[in-house]
């Protein structure tokens, strides 16, 4: 059931054409946003997403296919984002990169993508975002970090980097404009249920002769107690939850989603 809780609200979620954050994108639509798509993929299907999400939940859906590795297209997203609507009421920081190596072994240009995309692209968001926020005294950011933002994995240099950077950027963000009515936070999910995760399962099990159930136990949920894979629209509750009147006293939070990974 739809809830109106953030109509007349505006959300940007970046890489919201599958995954997490698609799943952010309906979970906001739901609950009223008008919300600005952003990601990579084929543009049929992509306009295929936006209609049918504009249809399903009765608000404004545009998509804006900014490259995260360019500061411009960034600032242009967010230009025009405001230009249509106003102001970027709740900007949602998801986009992001994997690669796994050895640090020895680790390709440099992987690195300084991973590092551009998960961490700085946040940096130009944000920036661009603000100034609306603060002349109307209200605003949401929610980074995406992870798990990872909190420990480290051997094999994942880049992306701990990447993620434990946004925690520090999200603190540093929230002290800042605590006194406006602008929230900034941090989500840490674990292993997440998502169409590319569900691809390297069956990768997995054909690079090890595993079953399905030993990919999943002995490889991905190894380092997460429940034993069981975050579902993304527990993620997009939490981002409704975090836009709320409820949650205007949750600032510069690292909260883990992750059934008990971190708390070993």
């Amino acid at each position: 059931m739809k809830n109106h809780s953030l109509s007349g609200r505006t959300a940007l979620i970046t890489g919201s054409t599958s995954g997490i954050g698609l799943g952010m994108a309906q979970a906001l639509a739901n609950a009223g946003a008008n919300i600005v798509l952003n990601g990579l993929g084929d543009r049929d299907h992509i306009e295929t997403i936006r209609s049918e999400m504009a249809d399903q939940y009765d608000v404004s859906v545009i998509y804006d296919g900014a490259n995260m590795l360019e500061p411009a297209a960034i600032a242009a997203m967010v230009k025009a984002a405001t230009k249509k609507f106003g102001v970027v009421d709740i900007l949602v920081n998801n986009a992001g990169i994997q690669y796994v190596s050895a640090i020895d072994d680790f390709p440099e240009d992987k690195w300084q993508a991973i590092i551009a995309i998960n961490l700085i692209s946040n940096f130009y968001t944000i920036k661009a975002a603000l100034p609306a926020m603060k002349t109307q005294n209200w605003g949401r950011i929610i980074n995406l970090a992870s798990a990872h933002g909190l420990v480290a994995s051997p094999y994942k240099s880049a992306y701990v980097a990447a993620k434990h950077g946004v925690i520090g950027l999200t603190k540093t963000v929230a002290l800042e404009i605590a006194e406006q009515q602008i929230t900034c936070n941090a989500i840490c999910p674990g292993y997440v249920r998502t169409p590319l995760v569900e691809g390297q399962i069956s990768e997995q099990m054909k690079a090890h002769n595993m079953s399905r159930e030993q990919v999943i136990n002995d490889i991905f949920l190894v380092a997460q107690p429940s034993k069981r894979f975050v579902e993304v629209e527990e993620l997009g509750q939490i981002a409704v939850f975090l836009c709320s009147p409820a949650a205007c006293s949750i600032n510069g939070v690292s909260l883990p989603v992750e059934g008990g990974w971190t708390a070993k």
